[in-house]
């Protein structure tokens, strides 16, 4: 294990035990393991090409619409 991985590997294992599954189950998935990091819903995984498709047909929030979100989740 190289300096970097094991300074790494030092870190996480300050971090909470939640943290820590997370974290190695990023690196799971990068080396190739089997376990997905993140699994989608059906839904989830359909909102992105529904974003695609809105882009392509020019369909876009207008800038009162941009506000309102911004507006409605500031404390």
């Amino acid at each position: 294990m190289n300096i970097l991985l094991e300074q790494a590997v030092e870190k996480v294992q300050a971090l909470p035990l939640e943290m820590q599954d997370q974290a190695a189950r990023i690196l799971l998935a990068y080396a190739g393991g089997e376990e997905p990091v993140l699994a989608l819903t059906p839904e989830e995984e359909a909102d992105p090409m529904e974003a695609q498709a809105e882009m392509q047909r020019g369909e876009f929030a207008t800038d009162a619409e941009v506000e309102g979100v911004f507006t409605r989740n500031s404390p």
